[in-house]
């Protein structure tokens, strides 16, 4: 029995070391799997730390990763799929299994800060799904309280820009009816809790659609006329710092004017259909290159300046198997084999990336 107490006692020594919030620094990166020719996840994390990215996002909890990722010094943010979450919303014991076996059994020493219930639920096509999002998130955080792990593991969710409406300019931005209704008292309860508002933001799907409209070079972080908010009086000279204001005015609006907006996505794709003339590497590689620059600069956006912009890029591998338009497959900072699409200034020393093509091959 002393033995376990003992046990237990270092255990929470080394929870408490963690930092309670999912995100340090301003730059992170999503690793996605939906691929058959990707490095294994220890070779994975060879080469983000050669690159020294430390904040880490995937989209399930896959032991494979877990394991790689301990006593790495990572921050890692698990995702719990969509497919689980009217499952979490409705059974809190199957809550309270998933999180005990997902998350508590790796902690301390695979660095997990943070549990993304579902993706892009809200502002979707499925109901069902929207209608079931609070009811996981707060099993989810529940069953966290109840492993006691809730101060160091952060809740959260990502929307896609398709919970608002009116977003262009920035300060017209509103939740979309309908999605307003399931907005308000999730982010009563992320306020309650101390949680963000996630989002992906992508400036390159805005000028996809919208190429006839939209100055490539305000897309790009390229020097532009950019925009004026009269509203605001603001101007802005590139348009994801206009996305993100839209997020905040659109919170503002529904009462949450101090909730933090963090992009959980945003990237480029390299190549596409014929249909998305703008994704090429080039553009890829100056969209990425950028954006980091921006991020390292530790500032906020116009309308909040004092609130430095953190984002996960999207992603860090070519994904061969992803299905929809052919860009899905070509946003990744890597090639499958491990050596970088294009260089924006990342370290990948040419002995790292050998040795992942070796272990690949």
């Amino acid at each position: 029995m002393r033995n376990l107490q003992f046990q237990f006692w270092v255990f929470l020594i080394g929870l408490n070391a963690f930092t309670s919030t999912a995100f340090t620094g301003t730059y992170g990166i999503n690793y996605g799997r939906i691929a058959d020719n990707i490095p294994s996840p220890d070779r994975v994390v060879t080469l983000l730390k050669a690159a020294k990215i430390k904040n880490v996002r995937i989209y399930d909890a896959d032991h494979s990763v877990l394991n790689a990722f301990k006593g790495t010094g990572l921050e890692l943010v698990v995702g719990l799929p969509n497919g689980l979450v009217r499952e979490m919303s409705t059974n809190a014991d199957h809550a309270l299994t998933w999180v005990k076996d997902n998350v508590k059994a790796f902690l301390p020493e695979t660095h997990i800060v943070g549990i993304a219930v579902g993706n892009e639920v809200l502002g979707g096509s499925d109901d069902d799904l929207a209608v079931a999002l609070l009811g996981a998130v707060k099993n989810i955080y529940n069953a966290t309280k109840e492993h006691g792990i809730d101060k160091v593991v952060q809740i959260t969710t990502s929307h896609s820009q398709a919970v608002f409406a009116n977003s262009y300019p920035p300060s017209s931005c509103i939740f979309k009816q309908g999605v307003d209704q399931l907005m308000k008292p999730l982010l009563e309860f992320f306020s309650q809790i101390g949680s963000p508002f996630c989002l992906n933001a992508y400036p390159f799907l805005a000028y996809t659609y919208n190429s006839d409209t939209i100055d490539i070079n305000y897309a790009l972080f390229q020097q532009n006329e950019g925009i004026y908010d009269e509203k605001n009086e603001l101007h802005y000279d590139n348009m994801l710092d206009a996305q993100i204001d839209a997020a905040y005015v659109a919170l503002e609006n529904v009462g949450f004017r101090k909730m933090e907006v963090i992009i959980t996505e945003t990237g480029w794709a390299s190549h596409g259909d014929q249909n998305e003339p703008a994704a090429t590497s080039s553009n890829a590689r100056t969209y990425n290159y950028n954006l980091r620059k921006r991020l390292a600069k530790r500032k906020g956006t116009p309308l909040r300046p004092k609130s430095v912009l953190k984002a996960y890029i999207f992603a860090l591998f070519n994904e061969n198997s992803k299905p929809g338009a052919g860009s899905e497959k070509y946003f990744g900072l890597f090639k499958a084999d491990g050596t970088i699409s294009y260089d924006i200034g990342l370290k990948s020393s040419s002995a790292v990336s050998s040795r992942l093509i070796y272990k690949v091959l």
